[in-house]
């Protein structure tokens, strides 16, 4: 396993500066490609029935204004990425969170920003990470607000024996391989046997992978809050889970630990659905 090319989100109306040099760094420890993308839409204007060709000209304005944004910002990842090594520049004038998740196919892993958690407050001018988490195909890690490094001193990994958290667990090897300390937690009301052979196997996965890591069980009946704690107490650089989510009327609605961490803007985090 191992990770070649790293596709950095960068939203029009930045900063954008953080998340170019957090995922030049990343790039640089994992020997990777990295692929900066700036998206965003002209939305259409509300007019009055007789306003056709006013709506027209204030959407192609918006067109030209995003353009040029497209074109200062190519300048700073060009500035920050100078001497790196290869990169490759993308931008597209659509939803940035279909954007995202379309260009997401030539990547092994999506760095984005998120400062307002699992939603975004105008679908077209940011991703939202959570329709990115569960459209992209990819493991996706959502920086810390106000972060500008992804260190991987400490790194948790929440373990549940579902396909979501083994897959989680395998996408996150290249950057666990790097890391200083790998925790792997689970919590639960009663540990049962099947539980801690659940964890000792995915340790095991690990070792197998030259990755050293411990295993942590908790008990208590509220599980997520339980992770959370452990989480918030460790210091840890970076948190790694599955992504839970199930449809409702067409709208993806996440389980209570994937919610919580989305939401949890304080810290690094890397998914996988």
């Amino acid at each position: 396993m191992s990770c070649k090319t790293i596709l950095v989100n960068l939203d029009i109306d930045g900063p954008v500066e953080p998340a170019i040099e957090a995922a030049r760094d990343l790039a640089a420890r994992l020997q990777a490609t990295l692929i900066g993308l700036c998206a965003a839409d002209a939305r259409w204007p509300i007019v009055a029935a007789d306003g056709g060709t006013l709506a027209v000209e204030v959407w192609q304005r918006e067109r030209d204004e995003i353009k040029a944004d497209f074109r200062k910002i190519h300048a700073t990842f060009d500035r920050l990425t100078v001497g790196f090594g290869n990169t490759e520049w993308r931008e597209v004038l659509d939803s940035p969170t279909r954007a995202l998740a379309g260009v997401a196919r030539v990547a092994d892993l999506v760095v984005m920003r998120a400062a307002s958690g699992a939603a975004t407050g105008d679908s077209a001018r940011a991703a939202a990470p959570s329709s990115v988490i569960l459209q992209a195909g990819r493991p996706v890690l959502v920086m810390a607000r106000g972060g500008k490094q992804i260190l991987l001193n400490k790194v948790v990994i929440t373990w549940k024996d579902t396909r979501e958290a083994r897959r989680a667990l395998a996408d996150a090897v290249p950057l666990l391989a790097v890391a200083g300390e790998v925790i792997v937690v689970t919590a639960a009301a009663v540990i049962e046997p099947w539980i801690r052979r659940g964890i000792a196997d995915a340790t095991a996965f690990l070792a197998r992978h030259g990755i050293r890591a411990r295993a942590e069980t908790i008990k208590g009946s509220d599980e997520s809050a339980r992770l959370l704690e452990f989480i918030a107490a460790s210091g840890a650089d970076l948190v790694v889970s599955g992504a839970y989510g199930h449809s409702r009327l067409r709208q993806w609605v996440f389980g209570g630990v994937t919610r919580s961490l989305l939401d949890k803007t304080d810290i690094n985090r890397f998914l996988s659905s």
